[in-house]
C-alpha cells in the first residue's frame, strides 16, 4: 500500500478544518437563541398627597369596670366571656333576698311613720280647737305641735330609708351600660363580693375605636395656624387618616381627628392627639400598636411602581425600562413614600413607561427581550395576568 508524504497529510487536515469553520460561519447553518423573556409592568400614576406617619396605639371609645355596689353572693352570670352584650342586658345578679327583705321592712316602717304622723296631726288640730276654751294649756298645745313636727320628720326619714332599700335591691342586678364587648369575669357563681372587691369584669365599646398618638409642639402650632385655611365643610382638617396594622396591611376604613389635648406635655414637648375609626367588624382591638398615616387631601399625580422592581447601586435607585425597540435600559429614579407593595416615584419615570418586574437576573442594559405585560396587586405585590389575558 502506498504511503503519502507527511506534508500532504498536514495540508489535508488544514483544508478540512477550513471547511468546518466556513460551515460554522454560514448563517443558514447556525442555531440562534431567542431573546430572553421578561415580565413588564406599565407605569401608572395616581393622586398622592403630602403625608406623615405616626406610631400610635388603639384604645376603646368607652370602657367601664363593672363593680358590686352591695355585698352579697353572686347567683347568676348571664354572658359569654369575650362576647358582645347589649345595653341594659343583665350581666351579674347578686342574691337579692336580703335586700328584698330590707325593702319590705322599710315599707312597713314608712307606713307606721305615716300613721303616727296622721295621729299627731289630728291631736294637734283638736288641741288648737280646745285651747281657746281653756280645756288645754298652751304648754300641752306646744307639745302637740312638736309631736306633729317630729312625726313628719320620721315620715321623711322612713321615706329615705325606703328609697335606699330600693336602690340597694336594684344594685343586685348589674346590667350593661352600653353595647360592647365584655372580658373575662373574675368571680364565679357563689362568690361573696362587695364594694371593696375587684371589678367583676370589664366592658368595652370598640366601635368606633380610638387611636392615640403624639404631635411635636412646633408641628402642632403650625397645624393650628393652618387649620383655618385647610378645613372641609364640616370643619375637619383636610386630611385623609388611615392605619397600617401590625401585619403591615392597610385598614379598610378612613378615620377622623376628634380630640387634641389642651396643654403641651412639658416632659416630651408634644401634645396628645386622638383619632377615631369605624370598627364595625371588631377587627381592631384596644392596645394595638399601629401606624397612623396622615395624608393631605391636596394631591398631585405621581407614578407608582412595585417595590420589587427597584434596585440600588452606587448611583442610587434604578429600574430596568423597556424602550420602543424592546431593548433594556437602566433608568435612575428618585423614590418617595411606600404604599402597600408599591413605591411612589418622585422623578425619573413617567406614566406609560414599561419596567421589568420579573426576569431581572436574566437581562442587562442594551439587550433585546421578549416582554410579557402583567399587573401587580398593590397591597400584596403578587404578579397577576392582565384581566383580558386570564
Amino acid at each position: 500500500m502506498a504511503h503519502f508524504p507527511r506534508s500532504f497529510t498536514a495540508v489535508s487536515c488544514l483544508i478540512v478544518t477550513s471547511l468546518l469553520l466556513t460551515a460554522c460561519d454560514n448563517p443558514q447553518q447556525q442555531t440562534s437563541s431567542p431573546p430572553p423573556a421578561v415580565t413588564v409592568y406599565t407605569v401608572a400614576s395616581q393622586p398622592i398627597g403630602d403625608y406623615r406617619e405616626f406610631v400610635a396605639r388603639t384604645s376603646a371609645s368607652q370602657e367601664v369596670d363593672l363593680r358590686a355596689r352591695v355585698e352579697g353572693e353572686i347567683t347568676q352570670i348571664n354572658f359569654t366571656e369575650g362576647g358582645t352584650v347589649e345595653a341594659g342586658q343583665l350581666l351579674f345578679e347578686i342574691d337579692p333576698k336580703p335586700y328584698q327583705a330590707a325593702l319590705e321592712r322599710a315599707r312597713a316602717d314608712l307606713s307606721a311613720a305615716r300613721a303616727s304622723a296622721t295621729q299627731a296631726a289630728a291631736d294637734f288640730q283638736r288641741g288648737q280647737e280646745l285651747s281657746p276654751r281653756g280645756f288645754i294649756s298652751q304648754s300641752d298645745l306646744d307639745k302637740l305641735r312638736a309631736a306633729t313636727d317630729q312625726t313628719k320628720a320620721s315620715v321623711e326619714g322612713a321615706q329615705a330609708l325606703l328609697e335606699e332599700a330600693q336602690l340597694n335591691l336594684g344594685y343586685t342586678s348589674i346590667t350593661a351600660p352600653f353595647d360592647g364587648q365584655i372580658g373575662k369575669h373574675l368571680y364565679d357563681v357563689g362568690t361573696l363580693v362587695g364594694p371593696s372587691s375587684a371589678p367583676l369584669a370589664t366592658l368595652q365599646s370598640i366601635d368606633p375605636i380610638f387611636v392615640d398618638f403624639q404631635l411635636e409642639e412646633g408641628t402642632y402650632v403650625s397645624y393650628l395656624q393652618q387649620q383655618a385655611n385647610n378645613t372641609d365643610e364640616s370643619g375637619q382638617p383636610a386630611l385623609d387618616l388611615s392605619l397600617r396594622l401590625p401585619n403591615n396591611e392597610i385598614y379598610g376604613e378612613l378615620g377622623s381627628l376628634n380630640f387634641a389635648d389642651t396643654r403641651i406635655d412639658s416632659t416630651v414637648g408634644s401634645v396628645n392627639i386622638r383619632a377615631e375609626f369605624p370598627n364595625p367588624d371588631g377587627l381592631i382591638l384596644p392596645g394595638l400598636y399601629v401606624t397612623l398615616i396622615a395624608e393631605s387631601q391636596d394631591k398631585a399625580e405621581a407614578p407608582l411602581i412595585p417595590q420589587s422592581s427597584v434596585q440600588e447601586s452606587q448611583l442610587g435607585f434604578f429600574v430596568l425600562t423597556l424602550n420602543d425597540q424592546s431593548q433594556i435600559e437602566q433608568t435612575i429614579v428618585t423614590m418617595g413614600r411606600r404604599i402597600g407593595a408599591m413605591w411612589v416615584v418622585e422623578s425619573g419615570l413617567d406614566s406609560g413607561q414599561q419596567i421589568v418586574i420579573e426576569g431581572l437576573q436574566k437581562v442587562r442594559s442594551g439587550i433585546t427581550v421578549t416582554a410579557v405585560e402583567k399587573t401587580v396587586d398593590p397591597q400584596t405585590g403578587v404578579v397577576m395576568d392582565l384581566p383580558g389575558n386570564q
